[in-house]
């Protein structure tokens, strides 16, 4: 039962970021920078307190008392991630929903799973998973191996964006205008590997969300106190990116340009924003369930994963490819699934 209370709290949290990026396109008259960083304050700066408060009331009290090497390497961890946020951006501009979120994502969850498995092998930590462990134990090889077929379905899904770019250079070039398969590929990889930083900032985090289960806290929800820390870095790389961008474009007029609807935009990018924020307030409430950081991480990813294809094919990126191409990335999508598979029995053994 509390595997499939975990299972069903990673899938509403995938839902809500596979679908966060869709109220960004009702935005009208601004610029990326603009509209990113208007959501970023609410996914950052403002929507994490209110959750904590309302689940964590002390969290102010637990984040002072913290060790300073814990806070200050939980937020380095933030300001890495929040690199890989950026790029995730571009990524999917350049790439689509679909296959942007295949490759970012599947690498995200491959290096999300393994680092911290690692981590523990250099540093012993009771009650957590080493990777020596993990080579020893029949479930531990299973998570590996899900691992290594999420790889190659990673490799699928970029072949699938090769055939992609061919298929469109005869004839259907405006099927996808902003598709660029070797920017979107380098872009990609970058975000998916830096992305996965998160997950070792909720490693580093974990002092803090044990001392809100000691105070009482519910511990479905001990993460939140984490996140504000994390979140924090996130905000801060996002924030000074973003600020460049808007002074190199010009485009901090997009704020008061009366000719935007000022109220709209604001309004959907909250709500993206919103949205962004819920996936890992469920994710916590996941991996409270299941336990093991490695197969929450990856069951997150995929849940985002299958999210992000059905608005890929709603918004019919892939129309106008050949059979072929749409047949390989299914292929591509089916290999990073069955790997969630591996990943739950090996987790379950």
């Amino acid at each position: 039962m509390e595997s499939l209370l975990g299972i069903i709290f990673h899938s509403i949290g995938g839902f809500s970021s596979g679908s966060f990026y869709m109220p960004f396109k009702k935005v009208k008259n601004w610029a990326w920078e603009s509209y990113w960083i208007v959501g970023g304050f609410f996914s950052w700066l403002i929507v994490p307190p209110i959750a904590a408060y309302l689940t964590i009331p002390n969290f102010v009290e637990i984040i002072a008392a913290a060790s300073p090497t814990i806070k200050a390497f939980t937020y380095a961890m933030g300001l890495i991630w929040g690199i890989g946020g950026l790029t995730y951006g571009l990524g999917v501009r350049y790439l689509g929903m679909s296959l942007g979120n295949s490759i970012i994502l599947g690498f995200c969850s491959a290096f999300g799973a393994l680092v911290p498995s690692v981590y523990y092998d250099l540093y012993p930590t009771a009650g957590k998973v080493s990777f020596s462990h993990m080579l020893s134990h029949t479930g531990g090889q299973l998570v590996l191996l899900g691992v290594l077929v999420c790889l190659i379905g990673i490799a699928i899904s970029g072949k699938a964006g090769i055939m992609k770019e061919k298929d469109f250079a005869v004839g259907h070039e405006n099927k996808d205008k902003d598709f660029n398969l070797v920017k979107g590929l380098i872009i990609a990889v970058i975000s998916g590997i830096l992305s996965s930083f998160f997950n070792y900032g909720i490693e580093a985090g974990k002092p803090m969300a044990e001392q809100a289960v000691i105070d009482g806290c519910n511990p479905l929800f001990q993460n939140n106190v984490t996140y504000i820390v994390l979140l924090w870095g996130g905000l801060t790389t996002n924030f000074i990116w973003c600020m460049y961008l808007n002074f190199k474009n010009k485009t901090f007029s997009d704020y008061t340009n009366s000719k935007a609807p000022i109220a709209k935009n604001t309004l959907f990018s909250a709500l993206a924003g919103t949205m962004w924020f819920l996936q890992f307030f469920f994710y916590g409430m996941g991996e409270s369930k299941l336990g093991n950081g490695a197969s929450s991480w990856i069951l997150h990813m995929a849940t985002i994963i299958l999210t992000a294809n059905f608005w890929g094919f709603y918004l019919k990126e892939w129309a106008g490819v050949s059979k072929k191409t749409f047949n390989t990335f299914l292929w591509g999508i089916g290999l990073i699934m069955l790997s969630i598979v591996l990943v739950g029995i090996g987790n379950s053994l």
